[in-house]
């Protein structure tokens, strides 16, 4: 098939190489030249694992090209998956449509035969009849351009397998049985024909699929980070307490990982723009457990705050710290509402000296808190630091040895926020280490 994919940021420009992976004929489209000149060239404008050799293979065979032209693109295929940005307004937890219907009215009066717009963005229940009113206003087909909605179920940093081996695929359609489930159906046959859990629904079903699968999960790492602050108060220790609860089927492990909470784009934006619309449908206190959820979060990262005051007093002037992580999680150069880059610059504004490094996201981390300072190298990072604070749990760090920065630092101090670290280790080799949710040392 022929197919278009209109916003190449992380969700469409994953989505548009996978398509081609698929065996499809991809166009993607985004207003921003330079990305554009980006991906033709063979790569992705930000880190994601796997994806850069999909891009690379693609482009090279043709089968998967970049415009910033609407009217190339509305001519390249009748189908088009709409990926952009859906973010929070400014001021508000409510979404910021502007990017989807902004992509929907550049696109539609280049369309003057039959089309589907298949939308991959998330947005609040309700928004599809909004869109579809429009498109069909302004385009030349008129009501022969049927909208479809079709939620993603990404992960970042496990984006590319997300879309090639979903769990469950889901399709919506004002009308079931129609030309544009045909379509769709054709263009996600092998992943379908591979036994693939597809639910194909209405609208306003598909349109709440991903904020309350978001939710859902928020809500789950929360539970376990309350549980952390229960565990903290008697001595427990959160880790076992979870692994306890994991093994009860009706509750599951997976996604229930205690230590600083979630951030990032998706998690906290689809929590927050959940109960904006639950309030604005008048279902206000139905979404209680997602605000105490939302809540809960943010109590992590004062936690780690306050941990540092404990270990280097109420005045953190001149003090030296460390942090472990820029990106909101491993495998990724994402920093949207990272809780480690959150929690370095309230130490910062506190009067510390904080040194960030990261395998991947320090460039982006400079453009949004330039007045950290930043150090690719671990070791180096850590030289002459007062304490240090685990804050992303990537690899590089997990499996550090404690005994290489044992000279490097003025006190043995670490705080293990992600609880990845070996603490029988690191105390063996004379740290004072804290975990979330576990007894400290000596309790």
């Amino acid at each position: 098939m022929k197919m278009t994919v209109i916003g190449c940021g992380y969700l469409g420009a994953t989505h548009a190489a996978c398509m081609a992976e698929l065996g499809h004929e991809v166009l993607g489209m985004d207003s921003d030249i330079d990305k554009v000149a980006i991906l033709n060239s063979g790569r992705a404008p930000f880190f994601e694992r796997d994806l850069d050799a999909l891009i690379t293979r693609h482009t090279t065979t043709g089968r998967l090209k970049f415009t910033a032209s609407h009217q190339e693109a509305a001519a390249f295929a009748d189908l088009h998956f709409i990926g952009v940005g859906t973010p929070q307004r400014p001021g508000s937890d409510s979404y910021d449509l502007s990017h989807l219907f902004d992509a929907a009215l550049r696109l539609a009066p280049h369309l003057s035969t039959p089309a589907v717009i298949a939308v991959k963005s998330t947005v609040p229940v309700g928004t599809a009849p909004r869109l579809a009113e429009l498109l069909q206003a302004a385009a030349p087909a008129g009501d022969q351009v049927e909208v479809a909605w079709n939620p993603e179920f990404l992960r970042e940093s496990f984006a590319v397998d997300d879309t090639l081996r979903p769990d469950r695929l889901v399709l919506g359609f004002q009308n079931t049985h129609s030309w544009a489930e045909s379509v769709l159906r054709e263009a996600f046959a092998k992943i379908i024909d591979s036994g693939t859990a597809t639910i194909v629904t209405d609208w306003a079903t598909a349109e709440l699929a991903k904020g309350a699968a978001n939710s859902f999960l928020a809500t789950k790492i929360s539970f376990v980070n309350a549980m952390a602050e229960v565990c903290e108060k008697s001595g427990a220790d959160v880790t076992k307490l979870a692994d306890i609860l994991g093994h009860d089927h009706r509750i599951g492990r997976h996604g229930m990982r205690p230590g600083l909470g979630f951030g990032g784009g998706c998690l906290p934006k689809d929590l927050r723009g959940f109960i904006a619309r639950a309030g604005e449908l008048d279902a206000d206190q139905a979404v209680g457990i997602l605000r105490e959820a939302d809540a809960v979060n943010t109590r992590r990262r004062r936690r780690v705050i306050d941990l540092a005051h404990q270990e280097l007093g109420a005045d953190l002037r001149g003090k030296r710290i460390t942090v472990w992580g820029a990106s909101f999680k491993p495998e990724t150069d994402d920093i949207r509402d990272s809780p480690a880059l959150d929690i370095a610059q309230k130490l910062h504004d506190l009067g510390a000296y904080v040194t960030v490094t990261d395998p991947q996201a320090l460039d982006n981390a400079r453009k949004l808190h330039p007045d950290l300072d930043y150090v690719q190298d671990l070791i180096a990072a850590t030289e002459d630091a007062d304490l240090v604070l685990h804050l992303t749990e990537w690899h590089v760090f997990t499996h550090i040895d404690p005994k290489r920065l044992a000279t490097r630092t003025t006190s043995r101090k670490i705080i293990d926020a992600r609880g990845t670290l070996d603490t029988d280790r690191w105390r063996e080799a004379g740290w004072m280490i804290r975990t979330l949710g576990r007894p400290s040392q000596g309790e």
